[in-house]
């Protein structure tokens, strides 16, 4: 346990919006001297070496030791959105999050989806912006960027090459029991002369202080390097980064979790951490923190690995073992096949005792077993207009720095770029978990075999969780895939109510389709109907991280959607690509690569928003 204080205010802010071009750096520096294994595909980097970007060096925050073989699963047909789907727009872009700040901020992928609703407000963020929208999608505030919401200097200040801290992985929810909005990001540390590492970082959480988002955020740092410095536990290996935060809430706490990977290489374990929310909601000067490291709670030898906590709809949290905070984790990273049929059920009990100077909180898992599932292979894409690997493959086109469209990122010619490009599907990770009506549920990607062919698909599950003290045990109500013919699904986000009605929001892609934004129905004993299309992509991934040029070679996606509950409805967000356009309109110099102010010139991201009630 220890003590962690406010730390200020968080607000939105307004500021101008840059302009179309490359500004030379392009790519955070952060990474680029970090010999991390430390997420999904993280950001790439690059170096101030030369005029124009340089080569980075790709850096993967996943365990995972292989990719396993694909299980049966029936094919699920495609439709349009449906009577359920009762609106749809386009949330914040890569476009959008670039030019931020005036355009004092970096090219990155992917977006980490970050979505709350409530009490009229549709609050986005993305790496790395964020927004609020009312509920017909209309924006109520400018495009703010995470770094001047947290009220921290720009990613870079393009004026004197300074640079702000590196800003990662944001996470959010709405209470509806205290009417507060929860909002969590990584932040990272860095040397503003050079960009490096500090080896300092640590989860920055705003807590409105009304149930309107437009106004103040109280924040409180929660340091995460787990060297021994600030308060952190010394660690192995540490100073350590606290990667892949997400948020949970239980009628007594909010939780937040981490998988804590050294700066050295490696990884340790997952991170979990509780705090009391009615302090938080409170703005209390400092509130009490318990953190729990899950490698007191190995399994086969090996510890918690995105133990990933449970939002529930509004008041349906588990009064169990004096209030239980649920949570749930896969396996199969662990694993030289790819594979395991092993789901990990968590519980954190007592945690009433949050309200108190004394929290005495219980920590107990067990396993449930379930369909084997796998570390799915990427994603493909239906091929279309690539105008930035067009560009990397151009030996004609006339540049101010030289011939060939090349030389605007290069000083070198760079390896061709392949088109298009293969997508990343994830590594079996657990993602979302939601509890509600006595059933935790949670889906993770999986390798399927459908069509006869191997591709990505969903598993998704229903377990029943009954926490004592001091013991834990779960039951398995319902499992299923989800699986379309020559396509891939990836990044599912679910969401229930009690009555068991409930929804997985993903992205689908492959020989039919550009990627879309999707999702699919549940009932009580699994999914119904076919697979919506909420908005149908409009041409192909056309991102940096995907191509050789910069130490690519499959393109980052996701790293992961999200679904929210609003009353009766479902709010989802997935990452699709909503634009277009051909090499002649990417080259234009008057505003390159912006295709009509449609893109950046390093990558085309979207976010889909969108409103269902089955």
């Amino acid at each position: 346990m220890r003590t962690i204080p406010s730390a200020g205010v968080a607000q939105f802010r307004s500021s101008t919006t840059g302009v179309d071009g490359v500004q030379l750096p392009e790519l955070s520096p952060t990474l680029a001297k970090a010999d991390l294994q430390d997420g999904p595909r993280a950001e790439a980097a690059t170096t101030l070496a030369k005029p124009r970007i340089a080569r980075n060096r790709m850096v993967n925050r996943s365990i995972a030791k292989a990719r396993g073989p694909g299980e049966f699963a029936l094919e699920v047909e495609r439709a349009q959105g449906g009577d359920a789907l009762r609106r749809s727009f386009d949330g914040l872009t890569m476009r959008d999050s670039r030019l931020a700040d005036g355009g004092n901020a970096f090219s990155v992928e992917p977006p980490d989806q970050g979505l709350c609703v409530g009490n009229g407000f549709v609050v986005e963020s993305v790496n790395d912006a964020i927004r609020v929208f009312d509920r017909r999608g209309n924006p109520l505030t400018g495009v703010t960027s995470l770094n001047t919401f947290y009220g921290y200097a720009p990613a870079i200040d393009r004026t004197t090459l300074t640079f702000g801290p590196s800003l990662t992985d944001p996470s959010c929810y709405y209470d509806p029991s205290t009417r507060r909005f929860f909002h969590v990001i990584l932040t990272i540390e860095v040397e503003p002369a050079t960009g490096d590492f500090t080896g300092v970082n640590h989860l920055d959480l705003a807590v409105s202080t009304s149930d309107d988002p437009r106004g103040s955020w109280t924040i409180y740092r929660i340091p995460v390097q787990d060297d021994g410095t600030q308060g952190t536990p010394a660690h192995a290996n540490c100073p350590c980064l606290g990667d892949y935060p997400h948020i949970g809430v239980d009628a007594h706490g909010v939780y937040l979790t981490t998988n804590e990977f050294p700066f050295s290489g490696g990884f340790n374990s997952a991170q979990l951490y509780a705090l009391s929310k009615k302090d938080l909601v409170g703005g209390a000067v400092s509130v009490t923190l318990v953190q729990i490291d899950t490698l007191d709670h190995l399994l086969d030898g090996n510890p918690g690995f995105t133990v990933w906590p449970a939002v529930s709809p509004a008041g349906d949290f588990s009064r169990e073992n004096r209030g239980t905070e649920y949570l749930m984790s896969s396996v199969a990273v662990f694993n030289d096949s790819g594979t395991d049929n092993r789901l990990r059920v968590w519980a954190i009990g007592n945690t009433r005792s949050l309200d108190t100077n004394s929290p005495d909180l219980t920590v107990t898992d067990t396993t449930v077993r379930v369909h084997r599932y796998s570390v799915p292979p990427p994603a493909t894409q239906k091929s279309g207009p690539t105008p930035l690997a067009d560009c990397l493959n151009d030996d004609s086109l006339v540049t101010p720095f030289g011939t060939g469209c090349w030389t605007v990122f290069f000083d070198e010619k760079p390896p061709p770029a392949v088109a298009p490009e293969p997508v990343d599907s994830n590594d079996s990770r657990m993602q979302q978990v939601f509890y509600t009506g006595g059933r935790l549920y949670g889906a993770l990607d999986t390798a399927v075999q459908v069509g006869g062919e191997q591709r990505a698909g969903i598993a998704y599950f229903a377990v029943r969780p009954f926490s004592f003290f001091g013991s834990l045990f779960a039951l398995l109500d319902m499992q299923g895939r989800i699986a379309v013919r020559g396509n891939d699904v990836t990044y599912p986000a679910i969401a229930a109510l009690a009555d068991g009605r409930g929804i997985i929001a993903f992205t689908l892609l492959g020989r039919d389709e550009f990627p879309s934004a999707a999702f699919v129905q549940l009932g009580r004993f699994g999914h119904q109907g076919p697979v919506r299309t909420a908005a149908a992509g409009k041409g192909p991934d056309d991102g940096f991280s995907g191509y050789a040029a910069f130490d690519g070679d499959v393109a980052r996606w996701g790293d992961y959607g999200a679904a929210a509950v609003d009353g009766d409805d479902f709010w989802i967000a997935s990452e699709y690509i909503g634009q277009t356009c051909t090499f002649a309109e990417y080259a234009n110099f008057s505003a390159f690569g912006s295709c009509g102010g449609t893109r950046i010139s390093l990558g085309n991201w979207y976010t889909r928003i969108s409103r269902v009630r089955p």
